[in-house]
């Protein structure tokens, strides 16, 4: 049996549902591709629970899920101990054909993952944001680098980053597999945040700004503090990520980001925030109205074009893929030289703990199974 052994980086909704489903498919994945997925180390910011022996039992796993669940630090659990440097736990654990995975959502483990790649380890990250710092830590990261023409990426067998720009949904896969043919990428346009995707379609039915957005944040689908949403930011990195995976050089300050909420407000307590969004209902209603007398709706909408990115709200004909967008999915569209005029297009959940680990592991499987 080939064995893939697992280094894990974040133990938060990602990370615990990559160790349930990792547990719950031992015996599909031995089964079908002769495959064992040992887990050696689990880290938080500042612990490690790290194998005794061969690696760390699935009970003890389990347990781990369980703690972390209940605001625990794994400093504090009972088979764990402070860690201040993941390349040291790294060097400590890993053995051959090791893969580190990064299901944080913080760019200080950028070092961490380079230094594992130049020990000759591979990585599967979650975590989209060592993607979006400097230009050269992606090259790094994902090993790209430029063909004769200066401008396509090369492929890599040592990292895989599919859940950065849509959870589960093959984005960067199809990306990929475009460049590889051939056919030229003219423009990507996508609407990558569930969150804002619900407010749009909610000012397409008539509701307020504020009310939807109130709404969006009672029910759990915006970050505790809702302008992390509204910001644009986090759309910015995938568009970013995209705009990089067609060879481009381009920081995240190239980015354009219009967010949904005025730069005076970023001051704001959440819940005089929350109060404040009523003086923004007359402004979005404007761009609804607007939208709809040219026959369009609006969307919350990143484009990769003519090299730039422009990330915020924007009228999509009401018939286009984005346009018949409904709810908090995800979608893609591709315009390329044969897929012109009607795009590729990439659809579905986008978002949510469960889909986005079995991105995870997805890439995990072909990363251990590539030669």
């Amino acid at each position: 049996m080939h064995h893939a052994s697992i280094v894990l980086l974040g133990v938060g909704g990602v990370g615990g549902a990559l160790i349930r489903q990792i547990v719950q498919n031992r015996a599909h994945h031995a089964a079908e591709y002769d495959l064992a997925l040992p887990i050696l180390a689990v880290c938080d910011r500042d612990g490690a629970v790290v194998a005794l022996d061969d690696a760390i039992d699935d009970a003890t796993l389990l347990d781990i899920v369980d703690f972390k669940t209940n605001k625990g630090r794994l400093a504090n659990y009972s088979q764990g101990g402070p860690q201040h440097d993941l390349a040291a736990v790294i060097d400590i654990v890993a053995r051959p054909h090791t893969i580190i995975v990064d299901c944080t959502a913080t760019e200080t483990t950028a070092p961490a993952l380079l230094a594992a790649l130049t020990r000759g380890y591979r990585v599967v990250l979650a975590n989209k944001k060592p993607l979006t710092i400097q230009q050269e830590v992606y090259d790094r990261l994902t090993r790209a680098g430029e063909t004769a023409d200066g401008h396509a990426p090369r492929q890599t067998t040592t990292t895989r980053w599919e859940t950065t720009c849509g959870a589960g949904l093959p984005v960067i896969a199809t990306l990929n597999r475009l460049i590889a043919s051939g056919d030229p990428v003219a423009r990507i346009a996508g609407a990558f945040s569930g969150t804002l995707g619900f407010v749009m379609t909610g000012l397409q039915q008539g509701r307020r700004f504020s009310e939807v957005v109130r709404e969006a944040h009672r029910l759990g689908f915006t970050e505790p503090d809702p302008r992390d949403d509204l910001g644009g930011v986090d759309v910015a990195r995938k568009a970013l990520i995209l705009a990089r995976g067609l060879g481009w050089r381009i920081e995240m300050e190239q980015v354009s980001i219009t967010g949904l909420h005025p730069a005076e407000m970023a001051g704001l307590s959440v819940e005089a925030f929350l109060d404040a969004l009523p003086s923004l209902d007359a402004h979005f209603q404007r761009l609804v109205d607007e939208a709809a007398a040219q026959g369009k709706v609006l969307r919350y909408v990143a484009t990769v074009a003519d090299g730039g990115c422009v990330v915020g709200p924007q009228a999509v004909d009401v018939a286009s893929p984005l346009g018949q967008l409904r709810g908090a999915d995800n979608l893609v569209e591709f315009h390329t030289r044969w897929y012109h005029p009607t795009p590729l297009v990439v659809q579905g959940r986008g978002a949510g703990v469960d889909a986005t680990a079995a991105g995870v592991l997805s890439d995990i499987v072909e990363l251990a199974l590539s030669k």
